[in-house]
């Protein structure tokens, strides 16, 4: 199909337009047109990956348009086995989430119109390769959640929406800081992967006030990046933003969002600065390890089912800063493990997926009691597995899946994770590995209280998870199940990418001397 990965991005917004004209008390009719545009996006996205060669690391479906050429700007898209993923992740989560919202009564118009606005800037990160239009289509995100969050959120909405714009936009100036130090110093180009062939060798030597500029820009887009995976110590807006956002904008929060950062650290950081990496690897893999411990005793603490949820996603986005930091098992002085560095770096991106879906699906089932009990709080409720046998089967196999049970696919792409960083990072890894100890204890406490124990005669009436429930969640829970007893489809996707990142950081820092 010609243009694919336009019409990925400009449906949502399309949808947005007919949305506009359609009368605001026409909600029915408003629910339907967004989850046509989202329905539509994600056959697409699976059209995309039938199609998709994953045997080549190089750019596939481009389209590369000149837009402001006295700046040399271009609107330039394509994918490869990092970002397609993602894609189809962002059109899964985006059409389920449609569902999820399906009883917002509030705005509806307004609700449905934001929703597929930021659909619209996430799907333009995932596909963008000039660093121009990159960085418009994450600003374009920052909007719409802001008044997701702050219009249909919980009674500290606006304060909640305060604090992640504020975060988010403190982030996004540091990036653009660092896009213009590339832009000035790299031939005054904005075209990524013109600039990953370039920019090593532009910025070798080069010094901004007697301090390596490579060092400089790296910093700056990291924390720009950091801020949205999060790590710490910038996590703090998530768990706030998490418990006041509604449940369909947690789920895109969590599943999907949060890998934005993972992704743009190994898209730019990665393919621009490969030097840097073997000089920021042990300082990533020991902030893996604070995500990972610190998410996991935050987790341990709470008492709101959703925000012990949410500090699980930091903990979880740990494990992939610390596959990350393992490519430099590649390197000449590391021995060249070329295989630890292919498992922590698959590992890291297997993980993005992972977490995608069972973030979401532990979000949507804290949404389904939250609707029917009208709190969270963990120890309000008590024996609900003999009232909601369904469900409590249901949310059993995704808190297996959080914690990372053998047999669900969370398990896979830890143990690769740790597989791949422990030639180098013997001490960091059997550390994190207490983060599995703390996934099992804040999960099963949490359950336990929920499900065990006597039923909570306030809920002696409370009904069973109802079909459009399972409609969103069982997609998830089928996905979890499937890859975490074969990973090889997904492994076999991204594989040849993985390897033309790991050969691009040894080669440009060999070359480098580094």
């Amino acid at each position: 199909m010609e243009n694919i990965l336009s019409w990925l991005i400009w449906i949502p917004l399309i949808g947005v337009g007919l949305i506009a004209f359609i009368p605001r008390d026409r909600t029915n009719f408003i629910k339907i047109i967004a989850a046509s545009a989202t329905g539509i996006q994600f056959i697409l996205t699976l059209v995309l990956w039938k199609s998709f060669d994953s045997s080549s690391s190089v750019i596939q479906f481009a389209e590369r348009y000149e837009w402001i050429p006295s700046y040399n700007i271009w609107y330039y898209l394509g994918v490869d086995g990092l970002s397609i993923p993602m894609v189809i992740l962002n059109g899964l989560l985006c059409f389920i989430g449609v569902f999820v919202s399906w009883n917002i009564s509030k705005a509806v118009k307004g609700y449905f119109a934001l929703y597929l606005l930021l659909d619209v800037g996430i799907m333009g990160v995932f596909l963008s390769l000039d660093f121009f239009l990159f960085y418009i289509f994450w600003e374009v995100m920052l909007l719409p959640m802001y008044f997701l969050i702050g219009m249909w959120g919980g009674p500290q909405r606006e304060y909640a929406a305060i604090k992640f714009f504020l975060y988010t936009l403190f982030g996004s100036v540091l990036m653009l800081v660092g896009v213009l130090g590339l832009y000035f110093s790299c031939g005054k180009t904005f075209d990524i992967i013109e600039l990953t062939q370039v920019a090593p060798a532009a910025l070798q030597g080069l010094t901004w006030w007697g301090i390596s500029a490579l060092k400089v820009i790296w910093i700056l887009l990291f924390i720009g990046f950091a801020i949205k995976v999060p790590v710490f110590p910038f996590h703090t807006w998530l768990p706030l933003a998490h418990v006041q956002a509604p449940t369909a904008i947690s789920v895109l929060l969590a599943g999907i969002l949060l890998k934005l950062g993972v992704y743009g650290i190994l898209r730019v950081n990665y393919g621009l600065m490969p030097d840097g990496v073997y000089w920021f690897s042990g300082a990533l893999a020991l902030l893996g390890l604070i995500n990972v411990i610190w998410g996991g005793l935050c987790a341990l603490a709470q008492t709101d089912l959703k925000k012990l949820v949410a500090y699980s996603s930091v903990n979880h986005m740990g494990y992939s800063l610390i596959g990350m930091a393992a490519v430099i098992a590649a390197g000449e002085s590391q021995g060249l493990n070329l295989k630890a560095a292919q498992a922590g770096l698959g590992g890291a991106v297997f993980q993005m997926f992972n977490h995608g879906t069972i973030s979401a699906m532990l979000f949507i089932l804290v949404g389904v009691i939250y609707d029917r009990a009208h709190h969270r709080e963990i120890e309000g409720f008590g024996g609900l597995a003999s009232q909601m046998p369904v469900y409590t089967g249901i949310t059993a196999l995704a808190f297996f899946a959080g914690l990372g049970l053998p047999g669900l696919s969370g398990f896979i792409s830890e143990a690769m994770c740790f597989i791949g960083a422990f030639p180098v990072y013997k001490g960091i890894v059997i550390a994190s590995t207490i983060g599995i100890l703390l996934n099992a204890a804040y999960f099963l406490w949490a359950f336990q209280r929920i499900f065990f124990g006597k039923l909570n005669e306030k809920y002696k009436d409370l009904p069973e998870i109802n079909r459009l429930e399972m409609f969103t969640v069982i997609p998830l829970l089928i996905i979890t199940l499937f890859f975490g007893i074969y990973p090889s489809p997904y492994l076999d996707l991204i594989s040849s990418t993985m390897d033309s990142i790991i050969n691009h950081v040894v080669s440009m820092t060999t070359l480098a001397g580094m």
